[in-house]
């Protein structure tokens, strides 16, 4: 199961530097993200919402691949192959664009709207369903940050844990420093 975990920052900035390394601790197996959003409410109070992943994209890419290969199996039929081609391609690419942009994988869009519609104008939040973490490492990479927690899904202490380590300055004993042990 995995748990969904929600960090406002004060600036536009920030969430957008903060996926970045999350995304370096996933290709190091710190992290398992099943999704990631950014949400920024910008100076007029418009919320922009930033995927990880680009469903119609990913559609259209694996429609075109499958459209093209049932097109040229059916104009092998008829004698043509390559208008079966381009013709499947064209209609595969189309619907599994169309399907990417209706599906909604992940984060229930509605709800990062919202809960982005209550962050203060010029700030951002970060939307992550965590698979799974290693928690020490992780919190000892964000330790600091000055942002704070909106919303999460963890247990009572996992939370208070997580915003201990985002409002800490970096080197205090709290966090473990050899220096000070």
């Amino acid at each position: 199961m995995s748990d969904l975990i929600v960090i406002g920052f004060d600036s536009e900035e920030a969430a957008d530097s903060v996926l970045l390394k999350l995304a370096s601790l996933q290709k190091e197996y710190l992290v398992d993200l099943e999704d990631a959003v950014v949400a920024v409410r910008d100076k007029t109070g418009r919320v922009h919402l930033k995927q990880s992943l680009d469903l119609t994209t990913l559609g259209a890419a694996s429609g075109l691949i499958s459209g093209s290969l049932w097109g040229s199996l059916v104009g092998l039929l008829f004698l043509n192959p390559l208008a079966g081609l381009a013709i499947g391609g064209l209609v595969g690419a189309s619907t599994g664009a169309l399907s990417g942009s209706l599906a909604d994988y992940g984060i229930d869009d509605e709800f990062i709207k919202s809960l982005a519609a209550t962050t203060p104008s010029g700030s951002s939040a970060l939307f992550i369903l965590v698979r799974k973490a290693q928690p020490e490492k992780v919190l000892a990479e964000f330790a600091g940050l000055q942002a704070r927690v909106l919303k999460t899904s963890l247990s009572p202490d996992a939370e208070r844990n997580l915003q201990q380590a985002l409002s800490k300055t970096v080197g205090t004993r709290e966090l473990g420093d050899p220096a000070q042990a």
